[in-house]
């Protein structure tokens, strides 16, 4: 068999990433047929990494023309909506970015969606966002579920809560990932020989030494917006603009780039191909690729069963090879 997926808002790959690893693990074979974002630099390493350039504006894009696939994947961002009714389906959403999600799906109709938010999509405007959104995906005839996982109960030293949400064209038993009993230690994580320029000034240094002893001999320093320093085995949720900063090894030096990535559960055959600034601010919006991974394990069996069977085809005849005689 044969998966097709389109990758929306891929931004580098954090959905790609987690497919093609757990489909190679299974011998089955994938393709990503369409992919999207509107940032260029994220474009630039998504093609640096994956040979493909993905398509800009998804908002401007028209769903009748994008492939057919089995499985559509979108790490949408948390856009408020404006607009929250009482069972008004498309128009309770027009107007933000899941819209371009559900304009989709009704259109494609794809076997099976996974989607990727922060936690307090859970609890936007008391739970009605959410409640919204699963709503619509209802009324286009679809089961779905939803579930806060931690990317630290995934084999990740990261604490990064993030909602997923699923879908399926019909009811199945499906069964949420149970949390890995191995992670990758802080230590083996963070690289050597790092750059100078990764570290912060004796001021800066001296300051969280000063105010603050770790538990821990490999520890990453949290610093929160009160100035209140604590300290982990492993890191606090990477962010896209922050991260830089407020997060810092042993105390003494920001992360890398690669660290990061690394963080996020991106292969060391990642290419950096961007700055470290913009490298740093796609780190902290990509997924978590190890959870990703687990629940998209989790629907294989499903997926095996249900979806079509690869064919092969003699280019002159058109004709599948079971056929001929």
């Amino acid at each position: 068999m044969i998966i097709k997926y389109i990758d929306l808002f891929c931004g580098i790959g954090g959905f790609r990433t987690a497919t093609e690893k757990s489909l190679k693990e299974n011998s089955i074979n994938s393709t990503c047929v369409f992919s999207s974002d509107i940032d260029k630099y994220s474009r630039e390493a998504y093609n640096a990494n994956y040979g493909e350039y993905p398509s800009g504006d998804i908002t401007k894009i028209d769903e009748k023309k994008i492939p057919d696939h089995d499985v559509l994947y979108a790490g949408f961002p948390c856009q408020p909506f404006s607009i929250i009714g009482d069972k008004k389906g498309f128009s309770d959403t027009r107007g933000t970015l899941f819209f371009n999600i559900a304009r989709i799906i009704s259109e494609k109709r794809p076997k099976a969606f996974i989607l990727e938010n922060v936690k307090m999509l859970v609890g936007h405007d008391k739970g009605k966002t959410l409640k919204t959104i699963l709503r619509v995906f209802k009324d286009l005839g679809y089961y779905v579920d939803y579930r806060v996982l931690n990317a630290l109960n995934y084999g990740l030293p990261q604490k990064r809560e993030r909602v997923i949400i699923v879908g399926y064209y019909k009811p199945i038993l499906f069964q949420w990932p149970t949390p890995s009993i191995k992670r990758t230690s802080l230590k083996d994580l963070l690289e050597e020989n790092v750059d100078e320029k990764f570290y912060v000034s004796d001021r800066i240094k001296n300051k969280r030494l000063n105010s603050h002893i770790s538990k821990h001999e490999v520890s990453i320093w949290h610093e929160n917006k009160a100035g209140h320093i604590s300290s982990y085995d492993f890191s606090c949720a990477l962010r896209a603009g922050a991260s830089h900063n407020y997060l810092l090894v042993n105390g003494i030096r920001r992360l890398t780039p690669r660290e990061m990535l690394r963080l996020q559960g991106f292969p060391d055959s990642f290419k950096i191909v961007v700055s470290d600034a913009q490298t740093r601010k796609q780190a902290g919006n990509a997924v978590p690729v190890n959870v990703i991974k687990a629940v998209i394990d989790s629907f294989l069996p499903h997926w095996i069963e249900d979806f079509p069977k690869e064919e092969v085809f003699i280019e002159e005849l058109q004709i599948p090879l079971a056929m001929q005689g």
